[in-house]
């Protein structure tokens, strides 16, 4: 079953917590100095904050159960003929995943991805490939994935 993922760019996370932990009704599932990620069952959503990138809706996507949903979604993602960033595993956003990304029409960053478990580390790339002023992970301009 899929599940419906969305990533917001915060200035403040402490501030933020308070905020979405009131509107959800509960804390965070995950919660770092840097990230928060909330796992709502009604809705359906994997909600997730950073202060990594820019503030705002950073990308969109499906997270999903296994590797079949995964292959599903990819196979998707390629025929919206658009260009499919298939990054394969990636640690990202304290947690190891297989994803695949796309970026829509308006240049909204989607991702489809299946976590296999968590991580220690908000990103194993590089500072200078995944700068802690960008939001990991969803592809930069001109189509590569940070992480």
């Amino acid at each position: 079953m899929k599940r419906f993922h969305v990533h917001v760019g915060v200035k403040d996370i402490a501030q933020s917590v308070e905020f979405y932990s009131t509107l959800f009704g509960q804390r965070p599932s995950k919660l770092k100095d840097d990230y928060a990620k909330w796992m709502l069952e009604d809705p359906r959503v994997n909600f997730a904050i950073s202060t990594r990138g820019d503030e705002g809706v950073d990308h969109l996507g499906f997270r999903v159960e296994d590797g079949s949903e995964l292959k599903t979604m990819t196979e998707r993602l390629k025929n919206a003929d658009l260009g499919v960033h298939s990054e394969g595993e990636a640690t990202c956003c304290y947690a190891r995943s297989e994803k695949a990304w796309v970026t829509d029409p308006t240049g909204i960053a989607w991702e489809t991805y299946q976590t296999m478990e968590d991580a220690e580390v908000f990103s194993e790339k590089p500072k200078d490939e995944a700068s802690e002023e960008s939001a990991c992970c969803a592809p930069a301009a001109g189509g590569s994935a940070c992480c």
